[in-house]
């Protein structure tokens, strides 16, 4: 970074200012720990490892988790004669410039973001969470619900008849689907697939699949279907809008490893897609 971007963004430093590099949101040090808190998602279409959903608006919410962030120090040095000092000369300290994974990121999508320029008598020390790092991977991979290609919201269905669910794979909708972080010399790549598919039925069952599911052909007849299926026993009409509320929800398992060996583990997001699907009777024509 140049000296002029330097005195463009830096102000009088004060403890406030400084960073936490880690941390567990509690607490306080020299280092002030900065946390981030994950937009609620409306209508709980998306849930993360480590969130909870409000039963009362069905709106899914996430713990402040600690931002990752690296310091380095500035190179080369701004003039005594920069505000960024403070009162500082170059024998009590150094310039240091902060850098968060988040703005990073950011920046790359096109985002405006400030590097934060602050002085300190000593460097920072740098603790790298590697699941930290794995988690800002997946936001990468732009993870959605399941694309559901059976039952369909516009198809006929009715009771009795077996009814066969399996969804499209894709990257985004059910894996593999790799990205890598990298922050202050650590790299780690995750790998997320989808373990398995949770359907609400919205008739009081759920159904649990551990694979995509299978395509039904004309040839299967009214068989059950082998690996993911549902057969209703009362119609929809006393649903709202005389249809039943369907829910997919889809767990990814992630698998995350630090380049070069070393610390390696796995967590679960959650995504789901929703539906509103209409069950009906076969009607006997006399």
């Amino acid at each position: 970074m140049s000296i002029a971007a330097v005195s463009a963004v830096a102000g009088p430093a004060t403890a406030d200012d400084d960073p936490v590099i880690g941390g567990d949101c509690e607490g306080t040090s020299k280092f002030v720990t900065v946390c981030r808190q994950e937009p609620a998602t409306p209508g709980g279409t998306q849930e993360q490892g480590g969130s909870s959903t409000d039963p009362s608006s069905g709106t899914n919410t996430r713990k402040p988790t600690p931002q990752t962030c690296s310091v380095e120090k500035l190179s080369p040095q701004p003039p005594t004669s920069d505000p960024v000092w403070d009162g500082h000369t170059p024998g009590d300290g150094a310039i240091y410039v902060r850098v968060c994974l988040s703005d990073a990121l950011g920046a790359a999508a096109g985002a405006q973001t400030v590097p934060q320029v602050f002085w300190a008598a000593t460097a920072p020390a740098v603790n790298v969470d590697p699941e930290q790092l794995a988690r800002e991977a997946v936001d990468k991979m732009l993870l959605t619900g399941p694309d559901v290609a059976s039952p369909r919201a516009t198809g006929r269905y009715v009771v009795g008849m077996p009814m066969w669910m399996w969804v499209n794979e894709s990257p985004t909708t059910y894996g593999p689907n790799s990205a890598s972080a990298s922050l202050a010399g650590v790299t780690v790549t995750a790998t997320a697939k989808v373990s398995k598919i949770d359907w609400q039925m919205g008739d009081g069952s759920t159904v649990t699949c551990n694979g995509p599911g299978t395509v039904y052909t004309a040839s299967y007849g009214k068989q059950q279907s082998p690996t993911c299926g549902h057969t209703y026993t009362r119609t929809s009409a006393s649903q709202s809008g005389g249809k039943y509320a369907v829910t997919a929800k889809a767990t990814w398992t992630v698998d995350w490893q630090v380049n070069g060996g070393g610390e390696a583990g796995q967590f679960t997001e959650v995504r789901q897609s929703q539906m509103q699907l209409a069950i009906g009777e076969l009607q006997v024509v006399r």
